[in-house]
């Protein structure tokens, strides 16, 4: 009798997923769609930020990211700041103990590799360190697929990124950008790759567009909106941009309404939502609603059924454009633009730390002019897209599944 053998692969999916932002949990979601319909012998959990969600959402097992459940609020009490700096030693074992059960770790898109945003060093780029750290010394491969990068200017979180990448087993890149990023803190970039995000590997849903003899009165506009307050060189100012990028997509919303344009105000973190509420405070307007989105299937539904899309978050525009609706960038870093740039709306970004009213309606209604004409981009551009991450996800194969002998894979027997 023969006996049959199956290798049971272990991996792991780390990052701030189910903690509230969208476009992380659509990356996740992309991933574990290639894992189980290439690799359906993996077997798979997470580390990372809110594993009641990814549990609860995606069927898979997850641990806490850090020992202390306070880590992403301000420590001002001596007992918060006992309390922060324990639990940077105890997640350094955690870590490292989650690292060593698994023979893969992958971190699904997101920008790791940036800090566009307000970041401290030991938040989140001490976590990947010492997951990337852990997977070197516990010979576990750990790959950052098609992950975000930017140039850093604190000393400290530059250090951990660029020593983070430099230990990962396999790294590619979600735009050509993020790449000459790394390339320039002094990581080798020379074997990897770029390939769009991979949220452009998420189910479309079925297409709503309007012909080219949009009747009138014109149909709604999605404006998706962001707390948005500056990046980690922008904190002295940080209200002073908050307050201007506000007061600018408030004006802007009220404009569309009195043209008496239907407006859903849409959101990409837990976060944005009081920026909605303040929006729908000061623009007393029944055409003026927002919309409860909690994945990004659900917002690009919205953006399928809009004439057009304004928005900030980087994931609200992937989905915008992903779905074909004509999408005008209020643009807080270059990943934005060069996103908009590679689906061909490059001529529509707009600077979210200057948000003129006047001139974002301006450039709204040159692209409703154009928008039949940018639906056909948008369409032969999202098919390049899809080949493209073919390319990506049969990459990762070779780099991560090239064989079944990996010293930490089990063997398990059926009985003969």
């Amino acid at each position: 009798m023969t006996t049959a053998h199956e290798t049971l692969v272990r991996v792991g999916v780390f990052g701030l997923l189910g903690s509230g932002n969208l476009g992380n949990d659509g990356s996740l979601e992309a991933v574990l769609g290639y894992l189980r319909a290439e690799h359906p012998e993996a077997v798979v959990d997470a580390l990372c930020g809110g594993p009641e969600v990814v549990s609860a959402r995606y069927g898979i097992p997850a641990t806490r990211l850090h020992w202390y459940r306070g880590e992403y609020r301000t420590a001002s009490r001596a007992g918060a700041v006992a309390g922060k700096g324990l639990g940077k030693l105890v997640d350094a074992f955690r870590t490292a103990a989650w690292v060593r059960r698994h023979d893969i770790v992958i971190v699904p898109g997101m920008g790791v590799l940036e800090a566009t945003l307000p970041l401290r060093p030991w938040g989140f780029p001490y976590s990947l360190f010492l997951l990337c750290a852990s997977g070197r010394l516990f010979g576990t491969r750990v790959a950052l697929v098609g992950v975000g990068a930017a140039a850093i200017g604190n000393r400290a979180t530059r250090t951990l990124v660029r020593r983070s990448a430099r230990l990962a087993a396999y790294r590619s890149y979600r735009d050509a950008p993020s790449r000459d990023a790394m390339r320039a803190m002094g990581v080798d970039t020379a074997r990897d790759e770029v390939h769009p995000d991979l949220a452009f590997a998420l189910p479309t849903p079925p297409a709503s567009a309007p012909s080219e003899q949009t009747p009138h009165p014109p149909g709604p506009v999605c404006v998706g909106v962001m707390a948005f307050h500056g990046g980690d060189e922008d904190r002295a100012r940080a209200e002073e941009i908050h307050r201007r990028y506000l007061d600018g997509t408030t004006r802007f919303v009220r404009a569309l309404a009195e043209d008496g344009r239907p407006v859903r105000l849409l959101t990409g973190d837990g976060v944005d939502v009081p920026v909605v509420a303040a929006i729908l405070d000061a623009v007393d307007s029944p055409l003026v609603t927002a919309a409860d989105v909690s994945s990004l299937a659900d917002l690009m539904k919205e953006m399928a059924a809009a004439d057009a899309v304004v928005a900030a978050r980087y994931h609200n525009l992937i989905c915008a454009l992903k779905v074909g609706t004509p999408t005008l960038a209020v643009s807080y870093a270059a990943k934005s633009d060069a996103l908009m740039a590679q689906m061909g709306l490059g001529a529509y970004c707009h600077p979210a730390r200057e948000v003129d009213a006047d001139r974002l309606l301006e450039q709204f209604r040159e692209l409703e002019q154009r928008a039949a004409e940018l639906r056909r981009t948008l369409t032969e551009r999202n098919q390049v897209a899809a080949r493209r991450l073919q390319d990506q996800f049969t990459a990762l194969t070779a780099a991560l599944f090239p064989a079944t002998d990996h010293p930490h894979a089990h063997t398990l027997r059926e009985a003969p």
